[in-house]
């Protein structure tokens, strides 16, 4: 029921790229997304929903055939299988919310 920040591991996916899950049930699930400044989230789709927001830092976002600049503070909402993705313009950290969970996170 309680993930605490400093007791809760953080998953390396790349040089760029850390992923702490926070919460979940079947329902829904939350990440924190660490970036370091150069870190791509290649573009992908999936068949959950997401809705993210901006936490700390800079992100160049893509969604569809859509690009927005978003900073701290900033969210977006993608669809079920639309093809999304972003780049890390400054340090930052996604707080990304899924629904239903991501199968492919849990080991």
């Amino acid at each position: 029921m309680f993930y605490k920040s400093d007791s809760t591991e953080w998953e390396k996916i790349d040089e760029y790229i850390d992923r702490q899950i926070v919460g979940y049930d079947n329902s829904v699930m939350m990440v924190n997304v660490r970036f370091k400044k150069g870190g791509i989230g290649y573009k992908h789709k999936h068949p959950h929903i997401q809705v993210t927001y901006v936490a700390e830092g800079k992100f160049e976002v893509n969604i569809g055939e859509d690009i927005s600049i978003l900073k701290k503070g900033d969210s977006f909402f993608v669809p079920s299988n639309i093809i999304h993705g972003v780049e890390c313009l400054e340090d930052g950290i996604l707080v990304d919310v899924f629904s239903p969970h991501r199968e492919d996170f849990i080991k």
